[in-house]
């Protein structure tokens, strides 16, 4: 790849992951992060694992003040095309303070399509996610499944979704655009220079089971152990972060060979899924440490089960998952464990 690529996200958790894989496969990287939950030390570790041409903007994309500087830097930039992970993810978060889910969200994405726009530069992979399905169809699901979001977080994803397909959809159009729909992200490189290091209290799985299993945290805490599956844990199905990363770089490869318009709906998951309870065990094995853990109620927007059929993702993009379960845990605790203290250390 000979590229030029803007990563909104870049310093984040999978924005990190992204930018090594796309910098290993030759582009040039304009990062944009406004580091809220993100380390500028990412940055650092990116260049270390990677080498090549990275640019850093410490930049809000959704605050009104900063839109004129991300307009301008992009165009100075010359990108090909975008990457767009910014964003707040926390479903719980989102049912809180979904008016905060809602201005941030789909605010960014319409900065980065002006930015793109002025520059000519209209080629976008979308960081979606499976929470546009909510809970109505049956597992496997399909990009044809039907949308219907439970919680704002993923009403802010299926918003966007359909932001892009107009303008896809829109007279004379040159946008070709990818909205990849992830299912769960976890582990870390396997070098453990990068890795999740959220801000505050985890709001995922994994990386407040890896903070507990390093000492951080005293046990975790399982949201609903009633819901209709094998233990009555949710199930949901786990991709590495790796795995999910390579996904955008065949993302763009496939964008480069169409012809525009075009826009596309791809899942990105493994097509199985593992309870709460056994992402447990597996990271207890990982570790050689005990996980206390303590059930709690369940939380608002959560569902019972979900995980992907990922056909497409291997039909269109010649993509495939290709990581175990027990790859996701041992290469999380080897973040975990030689970063106890995240970026911090």
């Amino acid at each position: 790849m000979s590229k030029r690529i803007i990563v909104t996200g870049g310093a984040g958790y999978i924005g990190s992951h992204v930018s090594v894989d796309l910098l290993r496969d030759g582009a040039a990287l304009l990062i944009i992060d406004d580091l809220s939950n993100a380390h500028e030390e990412a940055i650092n570790r990116i260049r270390e694992l990677a080498p090549g041409e990275v640019s850093f903007l410490k930049s809000d994309l959704a605050d009104p003040a900063d839109r004129q500087a991300v307009i301008d830097a992009v165009a100075a930039f010359r990108p090909d095309g975008a990457v767009h992970l910014a964003g707040l993810k926390a479903v719980g978060e989102s049912t809180a303070e979904p008016a905060r889910y809602y201005r941030v969200n789909i605010g960014a994405t319409l900065t980065l399509i002006d930015a793109l726009e002025a520059a000519d530069a209209r080629t976008l992979v979308f960081s979606s996610s499976a929470t546009v399905y909510g809970d109505a169809n049956p597992n496997p699901v399909t990009e044809d499944s039907a949308t219907a979001p439970a919680n704002p977080y993923g009403r802010t994803k299926f918003f966007i979704e359909e932001i892009l397909k107009d303008l896809a959809r829109s007279d004379t159009s040159k946008w070709r655009i990818a909205n990849l729909r992830y299912f769960n992200p976890v582990g870390a490189h396997p070098s453990g220079r990068i890795g999740e290091d959220p801000n505050g209290t985890p709001n995922n799985l994994f990386p407040f089971i890896a903070q507990v299993a390093v000492g951080r945290r005293e046990k975790l805490g399982v949201f609903g152990d009633d819901y209709p599956t094998r233990d009555g844990t949710g199930v949901r199905d786990y991709i590495h972060v790796c795995d999910l990363a390579r996904g955008h770089a065949a993302a763009l490869s496939h964008l480069a060979d169409v012809p525009a318009p075009h826009i596309v709906d791809v899942n990105l998951g493994t097509g199985r899924g593992y309870s709460v309870l056994e992402a447990v065990a597996a990271f207890k094995r990982a570790s050689n440490r005990d996980i206390p853990y303590e059930i709690m109620p369940r939380r608002d927007g959560d569902i019972a089960e979900i995980y992907a059929d990922p056909k497409r993702a291997r039909d269109l993009l010649g993509w495939r998952a290709e990581k175990t379960l027990e790859d996701m845990c041992a290469d999380h605790w080897r973040w975990q464990s030689a970063n106890p203290n995240g970026y911090e250390d």
